[in-house]
């Protein structure tokens, strides 16, 4: 089964846990930025990219390759802002729904709380798919490294092999 896994990472927590799947699966990796980048530091990290994600911003991505004709699964990593994933993924999500609603989906998230079960259920709204295969939530996973979050990546991993 080929896999793609489509994410965004702001601070690298995201991108730390697909580099971590990617081998595992055997899968490909697509990461999506937003063509202004948001800020990163300080209060206008928070402010900026929360009213972006509670407004519902879909911002424009820079130039990515997605053949979703390649893929019979794909996994999308998303850190979870304001409860509920960030812009970027949705920009990618709305632009290529009729594309990814009939493959095998997951998800897994990166925050620093709680908030990945609402954005999950938001994510299969806007694809409109009754199913996820398999979920992941960890907490800052690059940023606080445990051997608890290698363990349920391997098992997110598992549940997919």
């Amino acid at each position: 089964m080929k896999t793609a896994i489509v994410y965004y990472s702001m601070l690298g927590n995201t991108d730390y846990v697909a580099q971590k799947i990617a081998p595992v699966l055997n899968a490909d990796i697509i990461r999506i930025e937003p063509e202004k980048a948001y800020p990163d530091k300080g209060f206008k990290k928070f402010f900026w990219g929360g009213k972006s994600a509670v407004m519902g911003d879909a911002p424009a991505l820079l130039p990515y390759t997605f053949d979703a004709e390649k893929y019979d699964r794909i996994i999308f990593g998303t850190p979870i802002w304001a409860g509920t994933f960030a812009p970027p993924l949705k920009t990618f999500l709305a632009d290529n729904k009729e594309l990814i609603k009939d493959k095998q989906i997951s998800v897994f998230t990166s925050s620093s709380g709680g908030g990945a079960d609402k954005a999950i259920e938001k994510i299969k709204k806007l694809i409109e798919i009754d199913k996820i295969e398999a979920t992941l939530h960890l907490i800052d996973p690059k940023d606080r490294p445990k051997e608890e979050n290698d363990r349920k990546i391997d098992g997110f991993c598992s549940l997919l092999t």
